[in-house]
Order: structure tokens, then sequence, then C-alpha cells
């Protein structure tokens, strides 16, 4: 039982969300997670590579098939490239769109080990895919519009990944947040969390995402740190109004 709410770092809600990692629970939502999110990135990222090569081709006038010397053959190595970015793309915005789906069993495993006196609302499976979903375009939409000033900075190395991360750190803190609150929030309750927590939470995440290997534990990592800050805050607010 909760009896008192101490403050809980960004650094701490990430402890506590590795430490559950040894919970055979949590290996077994991984491993599903994980298998349908490399799926699903690899197809979106083919899917991308291959509008993205039919587009150059017809504004080209190229067919890759058959490449004219040195141009053909750069096109192969720019698609090859462009390939590479899709799929670092993609795992981002597949990644999450898979935990939306299966945000109340990560959600779940988090409050029954640490908030055992609270009483999340079930979400029906038709909202559970609603959720995921519209995650998933907004992640993919805010990409796509950010992707053309990322190339202009192409050039100066690190223009690009600062682009994305800062894009993707808001829509991340925004989404963890969300996934916990609306178990939670009544219908005109503010969300617990300032613009600064959510900003870091998210940049957290997307560094994760960075790291080979961790980036298969991001998303979980990210949906427990984002339980244990959401629950922490409103329950002092709910200390601080009582």
């Amino acid at each position: 039982m909760v009896t008192q709410t101490p403050v809980v770092t960004l650094p701490t809600a990430f402890s506590l969300a590795f430490a559950q990692l040894a919970d055979r629970r949590v290996v077994w939502l991984l491993v599903k997670s994980i298998l349908i999110s490399v799926v699903l990135a690899v197809a979106l990222a083919a899917v991308l590579v291959l509008a993205l090569g039919w587009g150059l081709g017809a504004l080209f006038g190229l067919n890759l098939d058959q490449p004219l010397p040195y141009v053909g053959e750069a096109m192969v190595v720019v698609l090859g490239l462009l390939g590479l970015v899709a799929v670092w793309l993609a795992w981002r915005i597949v990644a999450m769109a898979v935990l939306q789906f299966y945000a109340d069993d990560v959600v779940a495993l988090v409050e029954s080990e640490h908030y055992p006196t609270l009483h999340p609302r079930d979400l029906p499976m038709g909202e559970q895919v609603r959720i995921a979903l519209g995650g998933a375009m907004r992640a993919l939409i805010v990409n796509l519009i950010a992707l053309p000033f990322a190339l202009l900075l192409f050039f100066t190395a690190i223009g690009p990944a600062v682009v994305f991360a800062v894009v993707n750190a808001v829509l991340l803190g925004r989404e963890l947040q969300d996934m916990v609150w609306v178990r939670h929030a009544a219908p005109d309750a503010l969300p617990p969390l300032g613009r600064i927590t959510r900003f870091l939470l998210g940049l957290s995440v997307v560094g994760l995402l960075s790291v080979p290997f961790l980036n298969l534990l991001a998303p979980f990592l990210g949906a427990a740190a984002a339980t244990h800050l959401v629950h922490r805050a409103a329950l002092r607010q709910e200390a601080a109004d009582a």
C-alpha cells in the first residue's frame, strides 16, 4: 500500500523499470512485442524504400532493373542508405505502436508491483487499437514532415539526428504519459506531468532507441518509467490538494 509519495526523479523511474526486467511476466511480454515490432518495422521500411525508389526512378527517368552506368549504381547505393534510415525510423514508429497495444499489460505489471491500491479502468479492445493506430499515424506524419528539414541539415553531420531527437522526444513524452493517464484520469482531469518532464522522458527513450540491444527494451522501459512518474506526480498533487 502506498502511504507516502516521495519525489521520483527520471533516473529513479528508469532504475525501477530496469529492476522489473527480472519479472518472468515482463520477459514474455517483451518477447511478444519485440517479435511483432521487428516484423512490422522491416515491412514498413521495405514499403518506404520501394515507394522512394519508385518516386526517384519516375523523377529521373531511371530503370533500376537496368541501371545507367554510375548513375544507376549511385541510385542503388542511395536507396540502400535510405533503407537503413527507413528501418531506423520505422522501428521507433512501430515499436511504440505495438507498445500502445500492450500498454494495458505493461502498466498493469508495474502497478501490481508498486501501486497495488490503484484501480485502472479496463480499455476496450477497440479503444486500444484506436490509440495504437493514432499514435503510429501521428509519429509517421510528424517524422515525414521533419524529414525535409533533416535532409537540409544532412551535411552538418548531427543536424538530422538533432531534428529527429527533438521531434520524437516531444511525441514520445506525450504518448508515454497518456498511455498511463488514460487508464486513471477523470474526463476533465489535467495530465500530471509538466512539459519539461515529458520532454526529458521522451528524450531518454529516444536515446535508448538509438542504442543496439537497448532499443529492444526501450519501449517497455519508457512505459514503466512513465507509470512511476505519472502516479507519483498524481499522488503528490492529491496530497497537496487534500
